[in-house]
């Protein structure tokens, strides 16, 4: 039974008298222990397909499960503590609070669930240290480089041991060598933590580090091998644009 089942997802947006369906009837499974990566022309749904397996957003048609909990029939606050319990979020800006350190970021993530004071220190000692950062936990964001602070990021998206990771353009803002260090350590934390991933991305090269690459056309999932991800994604129109955001 794969680990996230999508079927017939249908998201829709209206402007004006105009509707716009990013994501047109996308089904989708993933294995548990999956490196999936997502690419798509800015505007394609890339990012609102990650907000929805997220829980961020809701779909206007089908059906999401993750490890057998179908989490489009959830209320609001119940969906809320299965987010807290079962996914970490990349984000491309890092997203760390300036006032605190490096170690209270990662922990912010435990402080929704229960769980002793004793095990959160553990958990956030253990995140620092598979992310190279321990000797930066006392160091606030703007004490660290653009690369540290995203493997901070990291650290705090795989502290509470999530159900699935998604990555919305984790190299986006990074430059190359940087980004070739973060895309190492995504995929040593997927091979060695066994940790679930999808990652979204305009960067072809990144794409292929994943073990496996869809890319989003006309609301449709294209599935493509590492050998014809490049090509894939020059028909869709993304090629190597990873500076640039996806509005969607």
């Amino acid at each position: 039974m794969p680990l996230v089942e999508i079927r017939d997802l249908v998201r829709q947006y209206h402007k004006g008298g105009e509707t716009i369906t990013p994501l047109g009837g996308v089904s989708l499974d993933i294995q548990a222990g999956d490196f999936v990566s997502l690419m798509g022309a800015s505007g394609s749904g890339k990012s609102t397909l990650l907000n929805l397996l997220a829980g961020i957003d809701s779909p206007d048609e089908g059906t999401i499960h993750v490890a057998g909990v179908e989490i489009t029939s959830l209320s609001r606050s119940r969906l809320a503590r299965w987010r807290a319990e079962h996914i970490g979020y990349i984000f491309q800006d890092h997203n760390l609070v300036p006032v605190l350190t490096a170690w209270e970021n990662v922990e912010l993530p435990l402080l929704l669930v229960k769980m002793s004071r004793t095990e959160r220190q553990r958990r956030v000692d253990i995140a620092m240290q598979a992310v190279d950062l321990a000797d930066r936990a006392g160091h606030f964001p703007r004490q660290l480089s653009g690369g540290q602070e995203q493997r901070v990021g990291i650290a705090r998206a795989i502290v509470a041991h999530p159900t699935l990771v998604v990555a919305d353009e984790p190299t986006g803002d990074l430059d190359a060598e940087t980004s070739e260090q973060i895309l190492g350590l995504l995929g040593r934390l997927n091979r060695e933590l066994d940790i679930t991933m999808l990652m979204v991305t305009h960067d072809d090269h990144a794409a292929a580090t994943a073990g496996r690459q869809l890319t989003l056309v006309g609301g449709k999932l294209i599935e493509s091998g590492r050998e014809t991800v490049a090509a894939v994604a020059a028909v869709a129109g993304v090629g190597e644009t990873s500076a640039s955001r996806d509005p969607s």
